[in-house]
């Protein structure tokens, strides 16, 4: 099953938004996607795969409730959320979201929206790479949107 991704801010392969990154107000989009059956959690990525490491996460946000299927925009850059969702520390070294900001050229930012088979309940603080070892073999269905973005000058 592959789940639908969508943003009122960012267009399936076009320009995000510069409000959206570092040269901007460095905000969370808002995400919305299609609900899946026997989902107990949900979780978002973001990630530029074109980075010169070959990997830089953006974000990391687990544990959304099962009945949620959308986040608005802005989400606090705090480990502990008030409906129990957890961030995880981006590779820029911070809890939630830190937008694009890349060195140079167009890269591509591709947020990930994750059903998953049970509340993680994962302590607060996890980087991309413990994250993806831990929703290992958990994941009912997954989607994607693809953002891109290139720094002016």
């Amino acid at each position: 099953m592959v789940i639908s991704v969508e943003s009122s801010a960012i267009k399936p392969n076009s320009s995000i938004p510069r409000e959206y990154t570092c040269d901007g107000r460095n905000i969370s989009p808002p995400l919305r996607w299609t609900g899946v059956p026997d989902a107990k959690s949900y979780a978002v990525t973001c990630h530029d795969p074109d980075a010169p490491s070959g990997h830089f996460t953006h974000w990391i946000i687990y544990d959304i409730p099962a009945s949620v299927t959308s986040i608005g925009e802005g989400i606090p850059r705090q480990q502990s959320l008030p409906d129990g969702s957890r961030q995880g520390i981006s590779d820029a070294g911070r809890a939630g979201y830190s937008g694009p900001c890349p060195p140079r050229g167009a890269h591509r930012y591709i947020f990930t929206v994750y059903a998953v088979d049970e509340m993680l309940g994962l302590r607060t603080g996890l980087d991309g790479s413990k994250f993806m070892r831990v929703i290992e073999g958990h994941v009912l269905a997954k989607g994607e949107l693809i953002g891109v973005y290139a720094r002016e000058g």
